[in-house]
């Protein structure tokens, strides 16, 4: 593997299904990361890149072909180990925050590093806490933050346990139009920032222009 070069995937396929009524989701894909990029993924409904972000994180796992984390390939690793090395080694940002509603903004940042036993480093997480805007909110409970705020948090979350890399989910669809501009913006300064790579899903092409990398699926392969 190319030493900037943070995932690589060959020849990754994903079908559902034998005969006429077969599903390729994907249908060999080639793809290669660099570290500290922002890339975003983009293609219709249906087009094969959820079930791409969902090979690429060890969600699941595909029909042929293979993936490559760091030095990690994820086909060796059993269930368990899939488990903590997504932990420690994949942030996610999801479109609906997927925050703990009982716990504070500040528990909700640090917990897959707590889940993991280890201990945050709290200059770095302050570090993207004040770059985020969050500072005074570490107290307050997700219902009572806006969807870009909630969003934010999620960001952090993705963020504090310096992942390997970060996958979004559409991470703007429940935003409007000004805060979704506001939360890429966002991704593109901790991206530079930290020299952190963001991978992203999106179906809007204004969203992915804003992007270093934009590549293009449709019909489960990659086009551009």
């Amino acid at each position: 593997m190319i030493n900037n070069t943070v995932l690589q995937a060959r020849g990754l396929k994903k079908y559902y299904g034998k005969g006429e009524t077969q599903v390729r989701a994907l249908d060999g894909v080639d793809l290669d990361i660099e570290r500290g990029k922002f890339t975003a993924i983009i293609g219709t409904s249906g087009s094969g890149k959820s079930t791409l972000l969902n090979m690429l994180s060890g969600l699941d796992t595909p029909t042929e072909g293979s993936i490559r984390v760091g030095e990690t390939e994820l086909a060796t690793l059993n269930s368990e180990q899939a488990t903590i090395f997504r932990r420690r080694q994949i942030g996610f940002i999801f479109q609906n925050y997927n925050l703990v509603p009982v716990l504070s903004v500040w528990e909700n940042i640090i917990l897959p590093i707590s889940l993991d036993g280890q201990k945050p480093d709290k200059k770095f997480i302050m570090e993207i806490i004040n770059l985020l805007g969050l500072e005074k909110k570490l107290d307050s409970l997700p219902n009572t933050l806006s969807g870009g705020q909630q969003q934010r948090v999620a960001i952090a979350r993705a963020l504090a346990s310096k992942p390997s890399i970060i996958l979004a989910d559409e991470p703007t669809g429940n935003l409007d139009s000004k805060t979704s501009d506001d939360v890429i913006g966002l991704l593109k300064m901790t991206s530079r920032e930290f020299n952190q790579t963001i991978m992203m899903i999106t179906h809007n092409p204004e969203i992915a222009a804003l992007a270093d990398c934009v590549i293009h699926i449709e019909d489960g392969r990659i086009v551009e």
